[in-house]
């Protein structure tokens, strides 16, 4: 491990405040913004998830608690783990995000051990837990498109940046570690 010069608090404000003010906006705009304006098109366009619909309403009333109480897990689960997961990249490659700042340092412990873009992942985790919760066609949509999107975002952006800056590095962490499905690191040696 190489001793770097420890920056003093004052050098390290800029970057925590860039980290926490991205951070800040990205989920006011990612998970409040547009999952609203899908919601409400959504609610114009198709007619709400409201099956059982001809069930009396008590059974309605479960059904609603149960699908709040699920959606409200799982949106709960994918922030937690989108915010951990941000921190841990953060953190540890010195930049705020990928796509606006170089990493310094490359990051393949940690979540990123078991799968390369943690980050989207629990992004979409989050929009679907909204879509089961607001029983919203416009926010499951919003997670298809959401699908799409972080693929060519992490395929045509993200990969061939961290290609040029951690060369054989980063190929060899590509074919130990899937894109998008979770798998137990190997027992190989990182390169």
């Amino acid at each position: 491990m190489v001793d770097e010069p420890r920056p003093s608090p004052r050098q390290d404000k800029p970057f925590a405040l860039r980290a926490v003010v991205y951070t800040i906006g990205f989920l006011f705009v990612i998970l409040g913004v547009v999952p609203s304006l899908f919601y409400i098109v959504g609610e114009r366009l198709v007619p709400p998830m409201d099956w059982p619909g001809d069930w009396p309403p008590e059974i309605q009333a479960y059904w609603t608690s149960f699908r709040s109480l699920v959606g409200g897990a799982i949106f709960s689960a994918g922030l937690a783990a989108y915010l951990f997961c941000s921190a841990w990249l953060v953190f540890l490659s010195k930049a705020p995000h990928v796509q606006f700042h170089d990493p310094q340092v490359f990051v393949a412990t940690g979540p990123y051990r078991w799968v390369r873009n943690p980050v989207v992942l629990t992004l979409l985790v989050t929009a679907a837990g909204q879509a089961i919760y607001y029983a919203s066609w416009g926010i499951a949509l919003l997670v298809v498109l959401g699908i799409g999107f972080g693929h060519w975002q992490v395929t045509r952006l993200e990969e061939p940046n961290l290609r040029r800056l951690f060369g054989d590095s980063y190929e060899a962490y590509c074919r130990r570690v899937n894109r998008w499905l979770p798998k137990l690191p190997s027992a190989e040696p990182d390169d």
